[in-house]
């Protein structure tokens, strides 16, 4: 049988041998990236078709199975001026000039065998209010939507073409329309916004099963105003996928030692490219800084007098601390981070402009000094109530609970602003599961501590739940249809705490050992508004 493996090109796609998490063989489609020689064989980069790009990797020739080798589909040749094939592609900004001049024209004027590219349709939004009857439960979100960031958070920006639950048609009540949202102009808005219910709860015939009853608040706000319709103008992280090449969707960095751990980079991070062909990319722990070799590091270690990251230690307890770190008063930190923090988020992209950006650094201490555990990074000022902009734990201190530290930490902060918040979205498959861990055991926190006055049941709001927690409003929406305990009975909206629920929140609760102490944190919020103080 003839050898194959020198027609396999770019672009390929073929089956590839790797080992899954049970440590068995399977075979999934990957696609070839990177083909690159060495002396004696040939390697190839893939990635492995609905995989995370984390788990691209080099194999060799061994592991392709060319059998099912599909080539790369050419391309249609972009028309010229003239109609005919050509190979210069168009560039974005002469597509503009071209539909900007046709609309200065008259309309009666033919186009004369120009093709204008067709403006994409808007996508639709998601609607997260459903039509509902007496006595039929609120379905939860789909399962095929759970891993899309559209259908989870119904208050993203209107570039990702979702609304807020405000703008979306209101819930019917046997085909006649109710209003959860009273409109009331001339008064304030709060800081949660949106729709306020009322929360009942009395326990059902189980005695570990309780059932919550939601009603119209009084003092609704309509908040369809908390979306922008313009695009941001401040300093975002959310990476352009559009702008993604061969380069970036590559791993450039083999491994990274920081202090005293080694670590396998996840993604692209643009570090200079002579450092791309180390073995090893050796890091200062303490200031970040990258060096290239175990003796440049070594000869550093002794001019470098930082044992902590700079900035100011705003909470401490046990050997957890976390720093403060203004990102352009300390711009060679900030953007080292940045650097290191680019290895392991995909979904966030690098600037080296980090002036409009604070980092809290989470450490753990010994005799040798501060040790990086992970970080976040949050606007100075946000217009659309972002309480995170990035945040990571690194692989060694990952499944030790400190994510959820970070995420209560960032929530303890919005608590002394006197705001809720919330993180940029899109988040990674990691980050997702963390918010909705952090956000589901603290809502249900804060139901199931509710108890009865006057033989009464007990009673709270939407609006009070996300002030105590300072979960934003649309978070809390989210979370309680992800769990499930949305229910319409009798004219009014309940939440069911069923049993699995209560017992699988106690079980968590119990592994849950790292928890923030409010008294600890030494903290006074800036305003960031006045240009003096950055």
């Amino acid at each position: 049988m003839a050898d194959l493996s020198g027609e396999v090109v770019e672009g390929c796609r073929l089956p590839v041998l790797r080992r899954n998490q049970d440590n068995e063989n399977e075979w999934p489609l990957a696609e070839i990236l990177s083909v690159k020689e060495i002396p004696g064989r040939k390697l190839y980069y893939v990635h492995y078709i609905d995989f995370n790009k984390r788990l691209d990797e080099w194999v060799t020739p061994d592991r392709l199975d060319l059998k099912k080798l599909q080539f790369p589909k050419k391309e249609a040749k972009t028309p010229t001026k003239n109609g005919l094939p050509g190979s210069r592609p168009s560039s974005p900004e002469r597509d503009v000039r071209k539909s900007l001049d046709l609309n200065v024209q008259s309309a009666s004027a033919p186009s004369r065998g120009k093709t204008l590219p067709t403006p994409k349709r808007k996508a639709e939004p998601v609607s997260l209010a459903t039509q509902v009857t007496a006595a039929t439960p609120v379905p939860s979100l789909p399962s095929s939507t759970e891993t899309s960031q559209a259908s989870v958070f119904p208050a993203i920006r209107d570039s990702f073409g979702i609304k807020s639950r405000d703008e979306h048609e209101p819930l019917t009540t046997n085909g006649t329309p109710r209003r959860l949202i009273p409109s009331q102009p001339g008064r304030k808005r709060k800081n949660c916004g949106g729709t306020d219910e009322m929360v009942k709860v009395f326990q059902n015939n189980s005695p570990r099963c309780s059932t919550i009853y939601l009603l119209p608040g009084e003092d609704s706000q309509d908040s369809s105003d908390g979306i922008p319709s313009a695009p941001r103008m401040t300093g975002s992280l959310v990476s352009d996928r559009s702008h993604d090449d061969i380069i970036t969707r590559m791993k450039n960095i083999d491994c990274i030692e920081l202090g005293r751990h080694r670590l396998k980079p996840w993604y692209f991070s643009p570090y200079p490219q002579e450092l791309t062909t180390l073995p090893i990319l050796y890091l200062c722990e303490f200031c970040l800084k990258y060096l290239k070799s175990l003796k440049c590091l070594q000869r550093h270690l002794t001019k470098c007098n930082l044992r902590h990251p700079p900035g100011n230690e705003i909470y401490r307890k046990g050997t957890i601390s976390f720093f403060e770190i203004d990102g352009r008063k300390n711009k060679t930190y900030s953007q080292n981070l940045c650097l290191l923090a680019k290895c392991f988020l995909d979904h966030k992209t690098l600037y080296y402009d980090t002036d409009p950006f604070l980092f809290y650094v989470m450490t753990e201490y010994d005799l040798k000094g501060f040790h990086i555990v992970g970080y976040f990074s949050k606007e100075k000022e946000s217009t659309e109530d972002y309480n995170v902009a990035c945040i990571l734990t690194l692989p060694p201190y990952q499944r030790r609970g400190y994510g959820k530290l970070l995420i209560e930490f960032s929530y303890e902060l919005s608590k002394v602003e006197g705001r809720t918040g919330t993180p940029e979205k899109p988040l990674s498959d990691l980050g997702l599961l963390s918010y909705r861990s952090y956000w589901s055991q603290t809502i249900l926190e804060i139901l199931m501590d509710l108890k009865s006055e006057n033989g009464e049941r007990p009673q709270i709001t939407i609006n009070e739940i996300s002030e105590i927690t300072s979960v934003k409003k649309e978070d809390v929406i989210s979370t309680l249809q992800y769990l499930n305990l949305i229910n319409y009975y009798k004219g009014q909206y309940i939440l069911t705490l069923a049993e699995e629920i209560v017992e699988g929140h106690e079980r968590a609760m119990q592994k849950r050992h790292l928890r923030i102490d409010p008294k600890c944190l030494h903290f006074t919020p800036k305003d960031w508004s006045k240009r003096g103080k950055w």
